[in-house]
Formats: structure tokens, C-alpha cells, sequence
């Protein structure tokens, strides 16, 4: 799993070692040498898991974008991991279950019930 690209849809696998990386920076992070570049690269499709073939010389069409074996689209734009701070829910005003202690239950008043009836009647 890819902490670089959330949306990685290939493994590639990288020329110089023979192993498997889901992008550059992967390989960077473990491997003890730089990624050689090449002009045919080897890919393995993670919804087929089936390896195939891309000639990097030749144009590059939008067919070359698909998984040739299920067509899966394999070139997406990355979603990157992001920091962000932020309360999970609807917002507070309209909806303020969220900040309701649900622990805490409230007793319904009553008239009819006897504690501090005398303060209540005068």
C-alpha cells in the first residue's frame, strides 16, 4: 500500500532490481540505489492483478490509459495524503447531536411527580 499516491491503480515494477514499487518514491525509500529509466515499462494491474507491457517510445494514447486484460483506468490523478484539522459531522447549528452527551439522560418534568412540589406550588 502506497503512502505516496492513496490511489495508486498499477504496481510498477521497477528495471533496476526487479521488484515491485507503487510509485517512485517508494522505490526511493527502500531501495539502496536510484530508479533507472527505460523506455518500456512493466505493469501489474491491482484489480486484476495481471502484469502487462507499455511501450514508452511510442505516442501515448488515451487506450494506453486502461488495463488490457479488465480495462480498469489506470491513470487517474493522484490523491496525496493531506493534513487536515476538522471535526467530523454535519454542522453544529443545524444539527447538534454531536455535541449532545448522550451519557447524561434527561428526566421529563412532570407535574405529577412529588419532588419539590412544594416550591413549585408556592
Amino acid at each position: 500500500m502506497c503512502k505516496h499516491i492513496l490511489n495508486a491503480q498499477v504496481t510498477i515494477r521497477a528495471p533496476c532490481c526487479k521488484k515491485w514499487f507503487d510509485c517512485p518514491q517508494c522505490h526511493a525509500e527502500n531501495a539502496n540505489h536510484e530508479l533507472r529509466k527505460t523506455n518500456e515499462m512493466i505493469f501489474m494491474c491491482k484489480k486484476c492483478r495481471k502484469a502487462f507491457r507499455k511501450d514508452m517510445t511510442d505516442t501515448y494514447e488515451e487506450a494506453d490509459e486502461y488495463c488490457p486484460h479488465c480495462d480498469n483506468h489506470y491513470v487517474v490523478e493522484a490523491k496525496t495524503p493531506v493534513a487536515a484539522l476538522g471535526v467530523e459531522g454535519e454542522d453544529a447549528r443545524v444539527d447538534n447531536r454531536m455535541i449532545k452527551d448522550d451519557r447524561v439522560k434527561n428526566v421529563p418534568q412532570s407535574a405529577f411527580v412529588e419532588t419539590d412540589i412544594d416550591a413549585r406550588l408556592g
